[in-house]
């Protein structure tokens, strides 16, 4: 009996033996073939079709870093391309024609001086006038002038002018000037500021001759500050090309008039300047004015094959569009005017209704 157990065991010890090594053939072949396809893995190329960069992979912006406060975001904007022969800067001149919408919004000056009851100076008559946004400026100037000089004699002598009414005046002066040689006084027809409503002429109700002398230096030197320059000045005569009239003021507004004085630029000099030197995708023309406000300011390109044109604008600050009458559009940005995010600008220059995008972005120093 005892022979049998031993026996039984052998045989039991004999199987047991068996089945590990047969547990023990399986494990080495599972393992050759895990570390064959681990090889075979590394050895196979990334397809060519494989988005390494997928739009699904989202990052999540670290809100522990503060953001630079002088960086601007620039969002899209879309602005009619028509509209590049809008606004407070456009170039009217000999080369460049002043194109009418037909809906300038055009105000009288004695009527807004009679709603305003303004009386210490006037205008020919009631059929002189100039665009809304320009009176208050203007009249503000005159009114600090008065406060100085207690000088009541200024005049608008001219001031917004029909086609019709250009053409009548330059044909009877090109009559009476032909061959002198000089500089033209009066525009062609087409191409006058006048025609604009951004323009006006000062005279005065004693002499009649303003020349910016005297009390009237006070005007001349000051304009800028309320935005307006004198548009040909006598040292630009060969870039205007026009004679010298200290008489002669257009509304830029406060930045650009500050800036082109300060710099001693006329309109074509400055527009010139901010199309070669200061366009969107470069440097931008970053100044203050003379009361310490800030602003930058950039050149953006029409997209003349277009309805529309894509302009580049800041979100969060106050801005201003402006055509250039030329080949696109001047952004001018209020750097102490943050604006809140929904709310609308109140200062664009142009007659659109902007659409903002925020499907790209870029960020400016």
């Amino acid at each position: 009996m005892p022979k049998k157990i031993s026996k039984q065991k052998s045989i039991n010890r004999a199987k047991t033996l068996t089945e590990l090594t047969i547990a023990a053939v399986i494990l080495a072949t599972a393992g050759i073939f895990i570390k064959s396809s681990i090889d075979n893995a590394k050895s196979i190329k990334q397809s060519q079709y494989v988005d390494t960069e997928s739009s699904n992979v989202v990052d999540i912006p670290d809100t522990t870093v503060q953001q630079d406060p002088n960086k601007i975001i620039f969002v899209s904007t879309e602005i009619p391309t028509r509209d590049k022969f809008k606004g407070d800067l456009i170039l009217v001149n000999n080369d460049y024609e002043y194109f009418s919408s037909g809906d300038e919004d055009l105000v009288s000056v004695l009527e807004m001086n009679a709603e305003t009851e303004r009386t210490h100076f006037t205008a020919v008559d009631n059929t002189y006038m100039i665009l809304r946004p320009v009176y208050e400026p203007m009249a503000t100037m005159i009114d600090d002038f008065y406060d100085v000089y207690n000088n009541d004699t200024l005049i608008i002598y001219g001031s917004y002018r029909t086609n019709d009414f250009q053409k009548q005046l330059y044909d009877e002066f090109t009559a009476s000037t032909e061959g002198d040689g000089d500089a033209p006084i009066v525009a062609k027809p087409g191409f006058s500021e006048h025609e604009t409503g951004y323009a006006f002429d000062f005279s005065e109700t004693v002499n009649l001759d303003y020349q910016g002398t005297g009390d009237f230096e006070w005007i001349n030197k000051n304009s800028y500050k309320y935005g307006f320059i004198v548009r040909y000045p006598k040292d630009k005569e060969d870039i205007t090309e026009f004679r010298y009239e200290p008489w002669h003021f257009r509304y830029v507004g406060i930045p650009h008039a500050n800036y082109m004085t300060a710099n001693n630029l006329c309109l074509e000099e400055y527009i010139d300047l901010l199309r070669e030197n200061y366009s969107y995708t470069g440097e931008h023309l970053e100044f203050s004015d003379s009361e310490g406000a800030n602003y930058e300011v950039y050149f953006y390109p029409s997209d003349d094959s277009s309805e529309v044109t894509n302009v580049a604008v800041p979100s969060g600050y106050r801005y201003d569009i402006s055509g250039n009458n030329v080949d696109g559009f001047i952004v001018t940005v209020y750097k102490d005017e943050p604006v809140a995010f929904g709310e609308e600008n109140p200062s664009l220059t142009t007659s659109a209704e902007t659409t903002e995008s925020t499907e790209t972005t870029t960020v400016s120093e």
